[in-house]
């Protein structure tokens, strides 16, 4: 059984289709992502997928029993708010001892900041941070939304590898959101093109030579869209600065 199916799904708000006869399904260990512009109904989509929005036709089956992790595109903090990140992971979760909060933040290389005030963190830390705070419902599930929002393109390679570890440690399926298939092709599995209907769907590199993805992303026909791969010896910290290590690393 799939972990989540949806079936002909239709949405609206203000008498404007956001949603129209869109159906996917996510199996454990695959990576799924939503791509397409602003508007397209993939953030509506997701909402509708986790249940927080009922469509208003179609049919959503998930497996029974499953944990659903979220890491939401956008969180508003107040900056007034004396608010440690310590503080802001136990607050989501009920196992609040100290020990399950920093193996979250170490898988997601960010147990350094365990007890820095969230407004003190960078792009990258405060989304590894919304990461880890998802893993700690050890989900079966992981839903992450624009998961590279405010993180510069070295920061984005090392996230999208970090999500590709994740699904191998919690053997878990990953529905991701994202606007640029470039930068997201060798992360992923499968690629759903939705602009209030599905355009397309399949393998990325088959997408990215799909007719309707062209089109909607405004690519010239024949162009060659390539698959981003940053190959090198080295990696990078949170801040994206280079760090030596011992040994050849290379990202795909």
């Amino acid at each position: 059984m799939s972990l989540l199916h949806l079936h002909d799904i239709h949405f609206s708000r203000g008498g404007r289709d956001i949603l129209k006869g869109v159906s996917l399904s996510l199996e454990r260990r695959e990576i799924l992502t939503l791509i397409g512009p602003n508007g397209a109904g993939k953030s509506c989509l997701v909402r509708i997928a986790l249940g927080l929005e009922p469509a208003d036709r179609g049919e959503r089956h998930i497996q029974p029993g499953l944990r659903i992790g979220y890491m939401p595109q956008k969180l508003q903090i107040n900056e007034s708010l004396p608010l440690s990140v310590q503080r802001f992971l136990s607050l989501a979760q009920a196992r609040r001892d100290e020990g399950a909060l920093l193996s979250a933040l170490d898988e997601v290389g960010a147990s350094h900041v365990l007890r820095s005030p969230l407004r003190a963190l960078s792009g990258g830390e405060f989304q590894r941070v919304l990461l880890a705070r998802a893993l700690l419902r050890e989900p079966d599930l992981l839903v992450l939304d624009e998961p590279t929002q405010g993180v510069d393109i070295t920061g984005q390679e090392e996230l999208y590898g970090l999500i590709a570890g994740v699904r191998e440690r919690h053997n878990c399926g990953v529905l991701m959101v994202s606007h640029d298939l470039h930068l997201v092709m060798a992360a992923t599995d499968r690629v759903l093109c939705l602009n209030q209907h599905v355009c397309c769907q399949g393998h990325p590199e088959t997408v990215s030579r799909h007719p309707e993805y062209r089109r909607l992303f405004g690519l010239p026909a024949g162009s060659q869209l390539a698959v981003y791969s940053h190959h090198h010896d080295h990696h990078h910290n949170l801040h994206g600065d280079v760090c030596t290590q011992k040994g050849p690393h290379v990202h795909h």
